[in-house]
């Protein structure tokens, strides 16, 4: 009697996010990114499982928090320092080493492939790193405008300039909550499914959308501060 064939794993891609240079990039074309949107587009276009956002942990903060993780990230926090810019105060909290530590230390043996979501050339040794094992997926840069560290990986890379239409934050109506935006605004989660979020769904998997529900799931946070192609 024939054997039946054990059932095909599916891909257990994982993505790692430098949130301040997603941040800023995107708004440097003068729009902001629905996070929430962005999180769909990872899911159905990367088959990402699990979205790793690496940002700086700053008091008052926490409803920006809280909308990331039921938008579906993970948040991987870094402690923040304050320095003065054009007479403004500004917080940074410099997230490269942890990317970098969690990408090929801490998380390696458990995902299969990964989307790195920055255009800062300090992850030229990762994204190397990754080729070599045959384990780097995509670099998803937010404007076209990336390290020139990162040119010699031009086939890997994604701007999100192109893909403003799909992932561009809008208002909704008033009778629901904002959806997640830019990192640095207040965010809500969206008490209802709206149209705009549908072509994402779908987006990279014609016919097969996963619904907001389905990835934005609560998770606990990884740690508590301490320390072309479209």
């Amino acid at each position: 009697m024939k054997m039946s064939e054990p059932p095909k794993r599916s891909s257990h891609n994982f993505a790692f996010i430098d949130s301040q240079n997603l941040n800023l990039g995107i708004r440097s074309l003068g729009w902001n990114l629905d996070y929430k949107k962005f999180r769909l587009y990872l899911k159905n276009k990367y088959d990402v499982a699990e979205a790793y956002i690496f940002i700086g942990k700053t008091d008052g903060n926490q409803d920006l928090y809280t909308s990331l993780q039921q938008a579906g990230y993970i948040l991987v926090f870094k402690p923040t320092v304050a320095y003065f810019e054009n007479g403004k105060q500004t917080m940074k909290g410099n997230v490269d080493a942890e990317l970098v530590l969690y990408a090929s230390a801490k998380l390696y043996e458990l995902y299969e492939k990964a989307v790195i979501v920055s255009g800062d050339g300090d992850f030229y040794c990762l994204a190397e790193y990754l080729e070599e094992r045959e384990k780097l997926l995509r670099i998803i840069t937010p404007n076209r405008k990336y390290s020139k560290l990162l040119s010699g990986y031009r086939t890997y890379i994604t701007s999100l300039e192109q893909l403003k239409s799909k992932l561009e934050y809008t208002k909704t109506t008033k009778k629901s909550k904002k959806p997640a935006r830019a990192v640095g605004r207040n965010l809500r989660r969206s008490r209802h499914i709206s149209r705009n979020v549908r072509s994402v769904e779908t987006l990279g998997k014609p016919r097969l959308g996963d619904s907001p529900s389905n990835i934005a799931k609560k998770r606990p946070n990884v740690n508590d501060g301490s320390g072309g192609e479209q």
